[in-house]
């Protein structure tokens, strides 16, 4: 008795141990990876890209026609860096002032105070542009790059173009309002994707605070930046340590906006947002363009990391080989392949699709030869495609070949008609040969058979 009691017992604890290792299903009620909620960024729209490969992290209303504000300085700083790249001018190269430069400028507007007449070096008028977003430093290196504002404005848009740049166009270099002044979350992240390839760019942007020298027509200037992520100093609540540059911008149409990137570890992130509200909480301003902008980061660097999805050295598959004795080959990754990924999602949750451009392929095969390629998704989004590579030779056979050589020749549609037209001809020829020979043989024998009964000649 005692011992059927403890084995009802023992019966009962491991069935209570085997469903604790069931697995849990996900929030969808199916088992598979924990993604990352939706962060829904409070703002028109944002972006998050990683900027070490591309890949978007968060996107939101990135593609809808938005005005940038003074986030237009950062095309003014790219043609500008452009120009001196081009050795068309040079960053110690000083500029004047001019009244048309300075003429139409909104009086309550961003400035450095630069006046008519007054002569700055280019690289100073880039801190001025950046850091402090004056207006007026950007006509006055539109002017110095295309001879003028307008020239300069043509410029910028034909470069957001080249930059494939689909929803922007620019009316102004400053970013003062003008309903046909606007770009998109994506465009804009184009556009500071190609200035921060020059490096003085993120060196002006990521400066909190810096000292202009005298000129000829004012004593040093004291600037300190309008990104409350990289300075406290009017305000607290929005530093972020993690932050790098990079440009700011507001007006009533435009709401407040920013284009930042930051770093952690091995993480980089560029963060584009647009047309964010500035609001009251529990009696304090919040000016979520920085805000939000750092919670997008934060939801970057907490959720993502690289992995490695693909090696090298793995076999595929096997591809079928003909023409050859050995009747198949080996097909591995051309590369590795080391993306961002969510942290719940790993390589072995990818769905793999394989396609082959020859399916089966014909001998003879190199090792190194490109037969098709992998792609690796996860519900609809695709992580990478990398070629896939023969492992070893296959070398033809030769009567294989042959033979695959004289069935492709006969195969072939001119080759079919003559031999169509050599058999008709035969057949022709045979017929004609079949009824020639019987008329010689009616007529024929009984001409020699008269002949043979009518001969009068000498016999002997």
């Amino acid at each position: 008795m005692k011992t059927k009691r403890f084995f009802s017992v023992f019966l009962l604890v491991a069935l209570v141990m085997s469903l604790w290792a069931v697995p849990f299903a996900s929030a969808d009620g199916t088992d598979g990876p924990v993604l990352p909620e939706d962060p829904d960024i409070l703002a028109k729209a944002a972006l998050l890209v990683d900027a070490n490969t591309g890949e978007v992290v968060y996107a939101k209303n990135e593609h809808q026609e938005l005005y940038p504000a003074s986030l237009t300085k950062i095309m003014t700083a790219l043609l500008t860096l452009e120009a001196v790249d081009a050795g068309k001018l040079t960053m110690d190269q000083p500029l004047t002032a001019t009244a048309t430069a300075l003429s139409g400028l909104s009086s309550d507007g961003s400035s450095a105070g630069i006046k008519v007449g007054e002569t700055m070096p280019v690289r100073d008028l880039l801190y001025c542009m950046l850091v402090v977003s004056a207006n007026e430093a950007c006509d006055v290196l539109a002017e110095a790059v295309s001879g003028s504002v307008n020239a300069f404005v043509s410029a910028m848009n034909d470069k957001a173009a080249e930059l494939g740049c689909e929803n922007t166009h620019f009316a102004n270099p400053n970013g003062l309002h003008d309903p046909q002044h606007y770009t998109s979350a994506w465009d804009m992240y184009l556009i500071t994707k190609a200035a921060m390839e020059y490096p003085d760019f993120m060196t002006i942007c990521d400066t909190a605070a810096t000292t202009i020298p005298a000129t000829n027509m004012s004593g040093e200037r004291n600037l300190y930046t309008t990104n409350h992520l990289l300075s406290n100093w009017r305000v607290i609540g929005y530093r972020n340590t993690e932050a790098h540059g990079i440009k700011t911008g507001s007006t009533d149409a435009a709401g407040h906006c920013l284009v930042s990137s930051a770093t952690r570890g091995s993480l980089s992130f560029i963060s584009v947002i647009l047309g964010a509200d500035r609001v009251e909480e529990n009696g304090v301003g919040n000016i979520r363009s920085f805000s939000e902008t750092t919670r997008m980061f934060n939801y970057g660097f907490d959720n993502f990391t690289y992995k490695t999805i693909i090696d090298p050295d793995e076999p595929i598959q096997e591809v079928p080989v003909t023409l050859s004795k050995l009747d198949h080959v080996t097909v591995h990754p051309a590369r590795e392949i080391e993306v961002l990924m969510p942290n719940g999602l790993n390589a072995e949750d990818l769905e793999r699709k394989v396609t082959l451009y020859d399916d089966p392929v014909e001998a003879p095969v190199s090792t190194g030869d490109v037969l098709g390629t992998l792609e690796l998704s996860y519900d609809g989004k695709v992580y990478a495609t990398v070629n896939l590579l023969a492992m070893h030779d296959v070398e033809a056979d030769r009567l294989m070949t042959l033979w695959r050589d004289v069935k492709d020749f006969f195969s072939k549609t001119s080759v079919r008609v003559a031999i169509i037209v050599l058999v008709v001809l035969l057949v022709v020829f045979l017929v004609w040969k079949l009824l020639l020979s019987r008329r010689r043989y009616r007529y024929g024998r009984s001409v020699g058979y008269s002949r043979r009964r009518n001969y009068r000649g000498r016999r002997r």
